[in-house]
C-alpha cells in the first residue's frame, strides 16, 4: 500500500509519500480501508518531536489518527463490526496511523460513520468533536441558560463546540474573524466578536461568563486575563495555554487533552444524522500534499480542517 511516514523528527521533509506493508488485524483489531484521514495541528508538533516525551514513536511512523472508511478485515475476538462497515475513529496517538490506503484500529475506538455525511469527511468529526464535547460537559460542566465564551470558535472545535452548545440551551459568546462569522451565526451563536476588529478584553468590558472556553494559543498574561472573565464559581477550560492553579472567586481551572471515546463519537454521529450536528471541511487533498499541508499549517494559512485522501 501507499503511505505518508517518517523516520526521525524534523521539519514537513521528513514526511515521505512512499511503499509500506499493509497492516493485518491482530487480535481486538479491525483493519480499515481509509476514505479520508483529517489533518490536526498538533500532528506538526509530533512530528517536529515538541511532544516525544507524551507521544512517544516507533520510527517508521505514520501520522494523523482521525480517520473514516470501511472495515476490510476483523482479527480475533472482534464482534459487532464486518466487512464493509463504514466508520470512523480517533485512533491511539501513538501507534500508525490514517495517512496510508490501510490502518488497522483497535474495535473499541471504532464508531459507526455517519449516513448523511461523505465518508471522507467524516475523518474530521472525532477527535475535534470529542474535544469540544468533553470540554463542555466533562471538564466545564455547561448546563442550559448558562453563557459559555468560546475563544476560537472559528477553528474546527470551537465549531463543534459552538453547536453543541447551543443544543444544550446554553448562551453562547464566540469569537471570530470575518471570515468564519457567517458559518458561527448559523451554528447558533447568540453573539459573534470579531476580534481582528476590537480586541475581545475591550469587547466584553464588564461581562463575565458561566464558562470560558479557550481554544487558542495565549501567552501567560493573556490566559489569566482570559480566566478572569469567568464568573465566581465558574469554570476556565484551555485546550492550549494551562490557565492559572487559583484564579480565585471559585473559578475551576481545567487543561484538557481529549481522549477517543467511542460511545461518545457514537452519540456525535446520532447528532449528524439527525441534522443537528454540522461536519466543516474547508479543503480535501491527496495524500500526497500531506508535507505542504503541515507547512501550510505553521506559516497559519489553512483555511479550516482539512482532509487528506488515500
Amino acid at each position: 500500500m501507499k503511505a505518508v511516514r517518517y523516520r526521525s523528527y524534523g521539519d514537513s521533509g521528513v514526511l515521505v509519500y512512499e511503499d509500506a506493508g499493509r497492516p493485518e488485524a491482530g487480535p481486538g483489531q479491525v483493519v480499515v480501508k481509509v476514505a479520508g484521514a483529517a489533518f490536526n495541528p498538533v500532528d506538526v508538533a509530533i512530528r517536529a518531536g515538541f511532544m516525544q516525551q507524551v507521544f512517544p514513536l516507533a520510527f517508521p511512523h505514520i501520522p494523523i489518527f482521525d480517520m473514516a472508511g470501511v472495515v476490510a478485515e476483523t482479527g480475533e475476538g472482534v464482534s459487532g463490526w464486518s466487512a464493509g462497515d463504514a466508520v470512523v475513529a480517533f485512533l491511539p496517538m501513538t501507534v500508525p496511523g490514517a495517512a496510508a490506503e490501510y490502518v488497522a484500529a483497535p474495535a473499541e475506538v471504532l464508531a459507526s460513520a455517519p449516513r448523511t455525511a461523505e465518508l471522507a469527511d467524516a475523518a474530521a468529526l472525532p477527535s475535534a468533536g470529542l474535544t469540544a464535547w468533553q470540554s463542555l460537559f466533562e471538564h466545564a460542566g455547561l448546563k442550559e441558560e448558562q453563557s459559555v465564551l468560546i475563544n476560537g470558535a472559528g477553528g474546527s472545535v470551537g465549531g463543534y463546540a459552538v453547536q453543541l452548545a447551543r443544543q444544550a440551551g446554553a448562551i453562547v459568546i464566540a469569537t471570530a474573524s470575518a471570515r468564519s462569522a457567517d458559518r458561527i451565526r448559523a451554528y447558533g451563536a447568540d453573539q459573534i466578536i470579531d476580534y481582528t476588529a476590537t480586541p475581545l478584553l475591550q469587547a466584553v468590558a464588564g461581562q463575565r461568563f458561566d464558562v470560558v472556553l479557550n481554544l487558542v494559543r495565549t501567552d501567560a498574561e493573556e490566559t489569566a486575563a482570559l480566566a478572569g472573565l469567568a464568573a465566581d464559581g465558574g469554570a476556565f477550560v484551555s485546550t492550549t495555554t494551562p490557565g492559572p492553579a487559583d484564579p480565585g472567586r471559585g473559578v475551576r481551572t481545567v487543561r484538557v487533552f481529549a481522549r477517543s471515546d467511542a460511545d461518545q463519537l457514537a452519540g456525535l454521529v446520532a447528532r449528524v444524522d439527525a441534522g443537528d450536528l454540522k461536519i466543516d471541511v474547508a479543503d480535501r487533498r491527496p495524500l500526497t500534499d500531506l508535507p505542504a499541508v503541515h507547512d501550510q499549517a505553521v506559516a497559519g494559512r489553512l483555511a479550516g480542517k482539512t482532509v487528506l485522501e488515500p
